[in-house]
């Protein structure tokens, strides 16, 4: 028997797409925590979709994740966006991912192809952008599903309607 939707059940809308070339990362092994973290910078990337279109602004930031003793990579990247219209645009976004076998992290973990339903990677961003006809990314909840690509990420965003 099937149920009903739940009444606030979410409801996402596609918005765009961030393509990002990585540089090679730089390892703190093992920090404090027992967990090793590390920098990988955004060279560069394109932003793509129906609501927005421009680029990520080279080596304005990147990524500082922490991998944790279970495999789990906890993202935290902050860079620069620039919109078609000059707009610079502040993102910052938190997410996970990790493997469901070992042998695909062994993979994951020298760089090599993963097909997308072999790992778990998903991230929420938050965006800083000045008032006008972008400000709505400062309004609404995003969801992100990404796309490990060697030495690059693929993430599509989804605003929470």
């Amino acid at each position: 028997m099937e149920s009903a939707p739940h009444p606030f059940a979410p409801m996402f809308e596609y918005a765009f797409t961030i393509s990002l070339s990585l540089t090679g990362a730089r390892y703190l092994e093992p920090t404090t925590m027992g967990a090793t973290r590390l920098a990988v910078y955004a060279a560069d990337g394109s932003i793509d979709g129906p609501q927005i279109k421009g680029r990520v602004v080279p080596m304005s930031g990147g990524d500082w994740p922490l991998v944790r003793p279970d495999g789990v990579i906890d993202f935290d990247a902050r860079y620069l966006l620039e919109l078609e219209d000059g707009t610079i645009v502040y993102l910052q976004s938190r997410g996970y991912r990790w493997a469901r076998t070992p042998e695909v992290a062994e993979r994951m973990g020298r760089n090599e192809p993963a097909d997308p339903d072999e790992y778990y990677m998903r991230v929420s961003p938050k965006f800083d952008v000045p008032a006008g006809p972008h400000d709505w990314l400062a309004k609404h909840v995003f969801v992100g599903v990404a796309e490990k690509i060697p030495n690059a990420n693929r993430i599509h965003y989804f605003k929470l309607l």
